[in-house]
């Protein structure tokens, strides 16, 4: 219970709710043809289904992240998804409502699989293989997912503050996971430390700024 532990924890929920936009939109799609009742265990139990797949995506990621030069890679994936999210991307404009319970079940968790890498990836990151703590920030943040559906879409678009933020998180965890990398850290020796909070502290700014510019690069849009 370290201020490591829990600065790691607070990141996991951060991202996980950043990331959790068209996992939301999903959820909300998929069940909003259901009786109410119905709607809720089609929360619960879709969004269990999803949790489960999810940590045992993570568990593989963080195996193969071992891999020399991998993580180097996958920071740079993580870059490119930070990007994506300050820029507004959606994916899940395609989703579809079910018709009974169980098909809505099998929509939440069959695209939140589809569509999970840059939380499994972003997550994997940031718990530096504790899978424990993987555990606690999706369970921390699965509430907030599952009955916030509707509120978490509803203040992303409001404050889009919020959004740069969870970008600005994405970044730092991104250029941690590349200069965490073995071979990265043998090439740069007793610089390493210094290299990397450098790299972190500008892939941070850098993915705010664009939050914050690009809306301003473009009249008429308001944030």
């Amino acid at each position: 219970m370290t201020s490591e532990f829990w600065l790691r924890l607070l990141g996991i929920v951060l991202i996980d709710l950043t990331l959790a936009g068209d996992n939301a939109l999903v959820i909300a799609l998929a069940v909003r043809t259901l009786p109410p009742r119905q709607q809720l265990w089609g929360r619960v139990w879709g969004t269990a289904g999803a949790v489960v797949l999810r940590l045992a995506f993570i568990a593989v990621v963080t195996l193969l992240l071992r891999i020399p030069l991998l993580q180097v890679l996958g920071g740079l994936v993580l870059l490119w998804i930070a990007v994506k999210v300050v820029r507004q991307g959606s994916g899940a404009e395609s989703a579809r409502a079910g018709a009974t319970l169980g098909q809505a079940i099998w929509i939440i968790v069959a695209a939140d699989a589809a569509m999970s890498l840059d939380n499994v990836l972003a997550v994997a990151a940031a718990a530096h293989g504790d899978l424990s703590l993987v555990a606690l920030g999706i369970a921390l943040s699965l509430p907030i997912v599952v009955w916030g559906s509707g509120l978490l879409a509803w203040l992303m678009n409001r404050w889009t503050w919020i959004v740069w933020i969870g970008g600005a998180v994405l970044g730092w965890v991104a250029a941690d996971m590349a200069f965490d990398d073995a071979l990265v850290q043998a090439a740069l020796g007793g610089r390493a430390e210094t290299a990397a909070l450098a790299a972190q502290a500008l892939a941070a700014g850098t993915i705010f700024g664009l939050g914050w510019w690009r809306p301003r690069a473009r009249p008429g849009r308001v944030s």
